[in-house]
């Protein structure tokens, strides 16, 4: 992916501290790299990647190439949603993303959902070289659509791969595809869900995190399936009829990964953005020594 890749970024120690030592990107990607954006103190590189036109048109690849460096910090986030736009005959808009994190360094990966338009076409592919004390943020999620204007699910075809290698051994291997069919449209195997998500928890400097994530899933879930109640919860939504029996507004779950027990994936479903921000918010709160700030706080 080098020799074609719309971005390059490299981070390394410079005078004890993280530091930009390689920063690249032309058309359609642009990198902005902010100068403060947590503490002084605090030891983070932050960039927000953006695509000119606020979106991806349709045969665009953005490929971008990353690297953390040894008790580095970074978090890659966005600036708003990513809009995919409507497809020209069957030219996928693609996203490519190629990271390597080093001994003790953390890599957040944190962006706003991916939005496809009606008759978008849309693959992504990000792939993580870790180490055995390496600690990765990985956030992955994408929308209906502009389902407020009317548009669920009307996009033709997404594919998101997530594969993470240690050393040359696959740690995780993920794959999400969506296509449009003749026997069942994206829209009714979704029923009223609007909003996929992937967190990804990954290193021994994110063990309590992944430990109190699981367990308020758990809490939550099991309140979620039980018979609504007069009591509440975070995510929960009063039903204005409670003879009908309907699905949680949000549902989620945990699952570890790998041999060491510091590794974690929770995905989630919900029925609007607004909700998956919240949950994202509350459950990666605790990053915020690390990075500086804590992912979507204003969002």
């Amino acid at each position: 992916m080098a020799e074609a890749a719309t971005g390059v970024v490299r981070v390394e120690k410079v005078r004890g501290r993280s530091a930009l030592t390689r920063y690249f990107a032309r058309y359609p990607l642009k990198l902005i790299a902010p100068s403060k954006v947590g503490p002084a103190a605090c030891d983070a590189v932050w960039l927000y990647a953006l695509t000119y036109g606020g979106g991806i048109v349709s045969g665009d690849t953005v490929s971008c190439t990353v690297t953390v460096g040894d008790g580095c910090t970074a978090a890659i986030t966005t600036q708003a949603s990513t809009k995919v736009y409507k497809a020209v005959g069957s030219k996928c808009s693609q996203q490519l993303l190629e990271a390597r994190v080093g001994e003790e360094a953390m890599l957040a990966v944190i962006p706003d959902p991916i939005t496809c338009f009606s008759a978008a076409r849309y693959h992504q592919k990000q792939v993580f070289q870790v180490s055995s004390n390496s600690n990765l943020v990985l956030v992955d999620w994408f929308t209906s659509g502009r389902y407020e204007n009317g548009e669920k699910w009307d996009f033709s075809f997404y594919k998101s791969v997530n594969h993470i290698f240690l050393g040359d051994q696959p740690l995780f291997i993920d794959s999400v595809l969506l296509e449009q069919g003749s026997n069942c449209s994206i829209a009714k195997q979704m029923q009223e869900y609007n909003v996929i998500a992937m967190v990804v928890l990954l290193g021994p400097k994110l063990k309590h995190i992944q430990e109190q994530m699981q367990d308020e899933v758990r809490k939550l879930m099991s309140g979620q399936l039980r018979p609504p109640t007069s009591g509440g919860s975070l995510y929960t939504m009063r039903t204005q009829h409670p003879q009908r029996s309907q699905m949680p507004p949000l549902v989620a779950s945990c699952s570890p990964f790998g041999r060491t027990g510091t590794s974690m994936v929770a995905r989630v479903a919900a029925v609007s953005t607004e909700l998956v921000y919240s949950f994202l918010r509350h459950h990666l709160a605790a990053l915020q020594p690390f990075p500086g700030a804590s992912p979507y706080a204003a969002s």
